[in-house]
């Protein structure tokens, strides 16, 4: 490690301030950002620590219907809720224990990892990203590899999840890692299906528009019949190649329409 400062804010109105500094980055569960300190592949002069505002951690629902989740909510307490069974099922497989106790949702989602979990789920239910300035639409949010649409200090503090009739995430687990290969969130809503595939593609996580409109006609694994995912654009790496991917978001999402049904 190296030397840098630390502050560890109880408001989101301080925590803002201090990201405010030259080189100052903001700290959820550390569960990305301090490994990456450790590599020196990040080096900022200051840490602001979200993990003493209590105004951003919680679950509640509100007048809507929607679950909506502080953004220091950590992945133990997601994956503990009964409201919503698709995303507590997602939360439970995230790492293992030590993760699930440190990490939270808000971190996940401003990082937004090619791997991360929670990112599907908020594609394939509409989701919004709610933070100290604004609200984000999960489609408008996402904006590619480690790229989102937060500027610079803008803090995520929560997101609301429009809890759908049926739901279900499957992950093709890489053993080491416990990051998904592939993982797909599938969400059946009065509106239409949803279906949100991360750790496939090199612009992160997106949408595989063909299925859900497949299945938005007929919520059946039959309904996905010849359609197949295209390649182009895929990772490809020593765990599986672009086209081993694309044959696994094909097999996942009947996989998790199997069992949301």
């Amino acid at each position: 490690m190296y030397a840098f400062e630390m502050e560890r804010p109880t408001t989101v109105d301080e925590a803002v301030a201090a990201l405010k500094d030259e080189d100052a980055q903001a700290l959820g569960g550390g569960q990305t950002l301090i490994p990456t300190l450790k590599a020196r592949l990040a080096m900022p002069g200051k840490l602001v620590s979200l993990t003493g505002i209590d105004a951003i951690k919680g679950i509640s629902k509100d007048d809507a219907g929607r679950l909506c989740i502080g953004g220091g909510t950590v992945h133990r307490a997601i994956a503990e809720q009964g409201d919503f069974p698709g995303l507590a099922g997602l939360a439970a497989r995230i790492g293992d224990p030590a993760v699930r106790n440190r990490g939270t949702i808000g971190g996940s989602v401003a990082n937004n990892d090619p791997s991360a979990c929670y990112p599907a789920a908020l594609l394939a239910t509409g989701a919004t990203i709610v933070t100290d300035r604004r609200e984000i639409a999960a489609d408008d949010f996402f904006q590619g590899m480690f790229t989102t649409a937060l500027e610079e200090g803008e803090i995520v503090t929560e997101v609301k999840l429009p809890i759908p009739e049926k739901s279900n995430y499957q992950k093709f687990a890489q053993p080491a890692s416990r990051f998904p290969l592939v993982g797909v969130f599938v969400a059946k809503g009065a509106d239409g299906v949803g279906v949100g595939v991360t750790g496939a593609s090199e612009g992160g996580v997106f949408r595989w528009r063909e299925a859900e409109e497949a299945l938005s006609g007929n919520f059946s694994a039959d309904a996905l019949g010849d359609l197949a995912a295209s390649a182009d654009g895929l990772i490809g790496d020593m765990h599986g190649s672009a086209a081993y991917r694309a044959h696994l978001i094909k097999v996942l999402t009947g996989r998790a329409v199997s069992a949301a049904a």
